[in-house]
This record gives structure tokens, C-alpha cells and sequence, in this order.
């Protein structure tokens, strides 16, 4: 990512990390089951964040492929080191520090990937087809890029909370407010295409669950950390008022407490090649 308009809006603190590292363990079988990464592929991970997936998909590709990492935050870097070493294991994938519109690549690695994937990043710049340009420009011919990215409007609550729906809301119009796009999720196939890639698949992995599933309430405490760290932004850009805020996450808290509470939510999932 660059700076200015394509700034993370959820920050780099502790709190923050903890909260990737819990979903990223919830992704990724889902991802890793529509990747299908084969022994001896090269894989490219743009904004691999920690690089936990990055790490998943080199134990698929083994010791005869390679997957390399890119990522903006050295706090992101360095957290995803700790987590990988506490496991007691090697890192088995290259990480690099670089710019999402700049990625750093050598000469002779362009057009050498089989895979180029992106989860999580394209909402949160202003130029994502930029990315997905160099994305297809990274792959071999007849290489994949595969996109995973959100779309906000595709929550639903269930019954429903009137209060929270407006934070929900809000949080979606602060996109808005700074050139992103909370709705990416039904765009990627265009962004493919756009990209001069050939769409050849979508899909929309389930993240949701309901009162009683095993993942309820890290689903649910997932949801409410991405507000309480994006509050400040989206009070002053969202048109919502701080105690509309407050009372939207109080009544979330209260409906967690329902038995019959479910939360539905999918993530975008695209996948195309590219042609030459």
C-alpha cells in the first residue's frame, strides 16, 4: 500500500495483530481449498500481512517451489517472525517489505509466478486495479491471480439490530469518505478482466456462524475489534455520532447473548488467468 488515502484504517497495535492472527487461522483452510497450491509452484502473496497464509502455502508447494510475501508494515513483518518462531518452526517463505503499487520484484522475477494472490487488501487502497494490473503482469502466461476481498453489504444479522446496522453503515461510508471501496467483493471478477486477465471462477467462502457454533465468538468479538479500532475514523467521516456508536455496539453486545442469534457473512473470492 502507499500512503496518504490507502492507509490501513484498523492501525498496527498488539490488540490489532492478535485479532489477524485469530482470523487468519479462521481463513485459512477456506482459502487454501479454492488455492490449491501444487508442489513446485511459485507463489506470490501481495499483502501478506504477517505472512502466516504465505507460510500455509509453502508447506503446500514444498521444498521444489517457492512462495514469496509482500507486505508494507514492518510491525506486520516483524509479528509475523514471532508467531512462526514461537511455533517452534523456520520461516519456509521470503517476506519482503514493499509497496502494493510497487512491488519488489527483480527484473527476471516478472511473469515467472504460477500463482499471485491477494487476500484483504484491494478495499483498502484507492487504485486497486493498479494492483491487479501488476498482479497478472507477475504470473506466467496461463498463471493464476486470485482475489479475496470483502463486501461489507453482504452482512446480515440475524434478528436484526437496528442501532448496530447503523455503525455497520457508517463504517461502510467511511470508505467512502476516503476513496476506498467497502464493496470491492462483487467487483473482483471486473478487476480481472480489467486487469486483461480471463475470469474463469468466483466464489464466496462462508464466515459467519450462529449461537452455540464453535466459532461464535471469535466471529462475533472479530466483528465488533474491527469497529472499536476503526471508531475514531468512522465517527468523523462516517456521519454517525459517538454516542449512536456506543449505542449501536451495546446492543451487538446485548444480541450475542441470544440463543437464536446468527451472524451471516461471506468473504469474494475470484480467480482468473492470464492470457498471453
Amino acid at each position: 500500500m502507499s500512503a496518504g488515502r490507502d492507509e490501513y484504517i484498523h492501525g498496527t497495535a498488539r490488540d490489532e495483530q492478535d485479532r489477524l492472527a485469530t482470523l487468519n487461522r479462521l481463513l485459512n483452510r477456506q482459502s487454501l481449498a479454492r488455492l490449491l497450491p501444487r508442489p513446485g509452484e511459485r507463489v506470490l502473496d501481495v499483502g501478506c500481512g504477517f505472512g502466516l497464509f504465505a507460510e500455509e502455502i509453502a508447506a503446500h508447494v514444498g521444498p521444489t517451489g517457492r512462495v514469496v510475501g509482500i507486505e508494507r508494515e514492518a510491525a506486520q513483518i516483524e509479528e509475523g517472525k514471532r508467531l512462526i518462531a514461537a511455533r517452534g518452526a523456520a520461516p519456509r517463505a521470503e517476506i519482503r517489505q514493499g509497496d502494493a503499487y510497487h512491488f519488489p520484484l527483480r527484473d527476471d522475477e516478472w511473469g515467472t509466478f504460477d500463482i499471485a494472490h491477494a487476500r484483504f487488501l484491494l478495499e483498502h487502497l484507492a487504485r486497486p486495479g493498479d494492483v491487479v494490473a501488476s498482479m497478472v503482469r507477475a504470473v506466467r502466461p496461463g498463471g493464476r491471480i486470485i482475489l479475496e476481498d470483502d463486501d461489507h453489504a453482504a452482512l446480515i444479522l440475524h434478528p436484526p439490530i437496528p442501532e448496530f446496522e447503523a455503525v455497520w453503515s457508517a463504517y461502510a461510508r467511511s470508505y467512502d469518505a476516503s476513496g476506498r471501496d467497502a464493496r470491492i467483493g462483487r467487483k473482483l471478477v471486473s478487476l480481472l478482466a480489467g486487469a486483461g486477465a480471463s475470469p474463469v471462477r468466483c466464489d464466496w467462502p462462508f464466515f459467519g456462524a450462529c449461537a452455540g457454533s464453535e466459532t461464535f465468538d471469535v466471529i462475533i468479538a472479530n466483528c465488533r475489534a474491527i469497529l472499536v479500532g476503526a471508531r475514531d475514523t468512522i465517527v468523523s467521516t462516517g456521519n454517525i455520532s459517538a454516542e449512536d456508536f456506543a449505542a449501536g455496539l451495546r446492543a451487538y453486545d446485548a444480541w450475542r447473548g441470544r440463543p437464536d442469534a446468527s451472524y451471516w457473512y461471506c468473504t469474494f473470492w475470484a480467480e482468473g488467468v492470464r492470457r498471453d
